[in-house]
């Protein structure tokens, strides 16, 4: 009876360790699968990640793709302050010579900036990024190109002869995207050339260093209040007079006057660009 009793003792004994050691011998082989599967997982969700990135450059800030206009960022909230990353840029033009600034010119604003380039010269990406819009603007730009950057930027390159870019086509910085012209609005051939971050004109020469062929600053620290959207413009319609814009906009006639460097006895243009603050 011991016998029988202690031999159903080691068999049980036998069997729970067996048990256990299996248990454990398929949780072993599961775990690697649970991590290959989680692995896999991520890759797949990185690889999507940097698909939506690439379709649609600074995705994060962007919330739409639109094809229609070049200042178009509705919807769009603008932060306070960000950094733009400057790094992995090239020169739109190997010309160094700037013959407008970007500011007032001639009663209008001027949001680029001008840079001496000949009919048929090579005209590069700034950045990588998708060509947003590639069109002719028959009293404006020209043949012209809008790209979006990966950095947040946006680069327009205006008054081409030529654009070899398509629109939605993926560019890398340095590839050629058009070339120097005099077509559109355009008294010589020049390269216009604009940087807007979520719509908002930013000064080139904050940017990039025409005469010497270079970045400003690895980064440029956006801000704001100190960008073009604090700044009020109104364009002169029928009817129009300094009274009446200074009434809408809360400023005095006196400070218009001094804003944009005319009296109040002035004659007012339509379509004249008026800054009110």
């Amino acid at each position: 009876m011991k016998k029988t009793i202690h031999k159903s003792f080691l068999l049980a004994l036998f069997t729970l360790f067996s048990s256990t050691a299996y248990s454990q011998d398929l949780l072993a082989s599961e775990a690697p699968i649970d991590i290959k599967l989680k692995a896999i997982d991520s890759l797949a969700l990185q690889k999507q990640i940097e698909a939506e990135y690439a379709e649609f450059p600074a995705y994060d800030l962007y919330p739409e793709w639109v094809n229609t206009s070049v200042k178009h960022c509705k919807h769009v909230a603008i932060p306070d302050s960000f950094n733009i990353d400057m790094r992995g840029f090239c020169m739109p033009t190997t010309h160094t010579r700037i013959t407008c600034k970007f500011g007032p010119r001639h009663r209008r604003m001027h949001y680029g900036l001008d840079v001496k380039v000949y009919t048929g010269d090579t005209i590069r990406a700034a950045f990588g990024g998708r060509v947003r819009m590639a069109r002719y603007q028959r009293r404006g730009y020209g043949h012209y190109v809008v790209i979006r950057h990966d950095n947040g930027l946006e680069t327009i390159y205006g008054h081409l002869s030529r654009r070899i870019a398509k629109q939605d086509e993926y560019v890398k910085a340095g590839d050629i995207i058009g070339l120097g012209g005099n077509t559109g609005r355009s008294t010589g051939s020049h390269l216009h050339f604009e940087c807007r971050f979520l719509g908002v004109a930013i000064n080139p020469e904050k940017l990039f260093d025409f005469p010497h062929q270079d970045i400003v600053a690895d980064t440029y620290h956006f801000k704001k209040k100190k960008s073009l959207a604090a700044v009020r413009y109104h364009k002169v319609r029928r009817g129009d007079s300094l009274g009446k814009i200074a009434s809408r906009y809360g400023v005095s006639i006196s400070k218009i006057c001094r804003l944009n460097g005319i009296r109040r006895t002035s004659t007012l243009r339509i379509g004249q660009i008026i800054r009110c603050s």
